[in-house]
């Protein structure tokens, strides 16, 4: 037992310096085993690829229905503009659905028979133009043969424009594209007829639509989504009645002076520059008034100079007197806003964002404006533009004049002192 109990004890005192490794541990200079795999690493791998997939799905399905995006954006403003007359006839007593279907029969019937007046305008007048035409280029000709002391003929001018080049390629393009011309037609149609069962749906179904986005929200969000949609029925709908009162005004004010002027074209330049006036903020009068313009140049240069001077003078009456009376209840935006926001809109979405640029920012305005904390104003001259005197420290002037008087007084003073030194 002693002789254990001493092996037992020797043993003890050996094992912290032994240095033999014990079964299933891993003999010296063998390499160690390779880690395992964390249990969420392939869960997560899958996750993102998944994530990756459904993105590159989106961006694919997002970039194949940005068409019928867009056309569901303008048929979605075009019913705000309507909601008002729907809105207004179903309080009558009138079922929606057919109040709905007077307003588009009403709009359908106005924009037929602008399109087939300006289309017979149009057509008369070139018809007048063709007719005319030798005519134009006589006077060309005996100008150019006056001014540079040239010898054309009209004959000459015409054979070198039958034979040209240029006129042949022209004809190969235009039959070459003639069946381009006709699928454009025919989508511009198709999208047309998009436009109008959306908004039609949008305009009878209103409340209806209405009803299902308040459903998945609380009561808190719900007043917020209805005052957004009324303030922004209110926004569009005055931003378009507004605007097609301007432009009403407009085409008829120039129509009288380009008649008085006896311009030609005088109706279709009517139209041309109440549409384009109005539609186009802050310049959209002389970049209209422009074709008028190059118009009366042609009968008389001074003809050019008093449509400049009327459409000038136009734009001034426009933009302090009609203007702020038509759109104060309706749209109040900065013109430099409305102009930033109509190059952002087409820039974004073409000739649909300069359209509805101006209704969904004022939309956005007024809806933010309710949710701003205003405060009442210090009466503060600079508030006004008016600077206070003394605030800012001395002038330029005086600056100048103190550092004048510094210089001259100061040299005297030190060439005493430096004569003594020297002394």
């Amino acid at each position: 037992m002693a002789t254990t109990d001493e092996d037992g004890r020797t043993a003890q005192d050996a094992s912290p310096v032994d240095t033999t490794p014990r079964a299933g541990s891993p003999a010296a200079g063998a390499a160690a085993p390779a880690a395992r795999m964390p249990r969420w690493l392939p869960r997560a791998m899958v996750l993102a690829l998944a994530l990756v997939a459904a993105f590159q799905l989106g961006s694919w399905a997002f970039h194949q229905l940005t068409g019928l995006l867009i056309n569901i954006l303008i048929a979605f403003f075009l019913a705000l503009a309507i909601e008002p007359a729907v809105s207004w006839m179903a309080s009558r007593g009138m079922r929606r659905g057919f109040a709905t279907f007077l307003v588009f029969l009403g709009l359908a019937i106005a924009v037929a028979g602008f399109i087939t007046l300006l289309g017979s305008m149009l057509a008369g007048q070139i018809i007048k133009i063709v007719e005319d035409f030798p005519d134009y280029l006589d006077s060309v000709i005996n100008w150019v043969n006056h001014t540079f002391h040239t010898e054309l003929k009209r004959v000459d001018v015409q054979e070198g424009l039958l034979h040209s080049d240029w006129l042949r390629k022209y004809a190969q393009n235009s039959a070459a594209g003639a069946l381009d011309v006709s699928g454009q037609v025919l989508g511009g149609l198709f999208q047309l007829l998009t436009i109008t069962l959306f908004a039609f749906y949008f305009a009878a179904d209103g409340p209806r639509l209405r009803r299902t986005l308040c459903s998945v929200l609380p009561p808190a969000r719900q007043a917020e989504v209805l005052r957004a949609w009324e303030i922004a029925v209110d926004k569009t709908g005055g931003y378009l009645y507004s605007r097609g009162v301007m432009a009403l005004i407009s085409g008829i004010a120039h129509y009288i002076l380009l008649e008085a002027l006896g311009v030609p074209y005088a109706p279709v330049l009517g139209v041309w520059v109440g549409l384009v006036s109005q539609f186009i903020p802050t310049i959209g009068t002389y970049l209209a008034g422009a074709l008028p313009m190059l118009i009366a140049f042609t009968v008389n240069p001074l003809y050019a100079v008093w449509v400049l001077v009327f459409v000038v003078i136009y734009q001034q009456f426009e933009n302090y007197m009609l203007q702020p009376k038509l759109t104060s209840k309706s749209v109040d935006i900065h013109p430099a806003v409305a102009f930033g926001s109509v190059i952002a809109g087409t820039a974004l979405l073409g000739a649909v964002g300069a359209l509805i640029a101006i209704p969904a920012v004022a939309t956005l305005q007024a809806f933010l404006s309710a949710y701003v904390k205003r405060y009442d104003v210090t009466d503060d001259p600079r508030v006004h533009g008016h600077r206070r005197r003394g605030t800012g420290g001395p002038g330029l002037p005086t600056r100048t004049r103190r550092l004048m008087q510094r210089l001259i007084w100061q040299r005297p003073a030190e060439e005493p002192e430096s004569e003594g030194g020297s002394a």
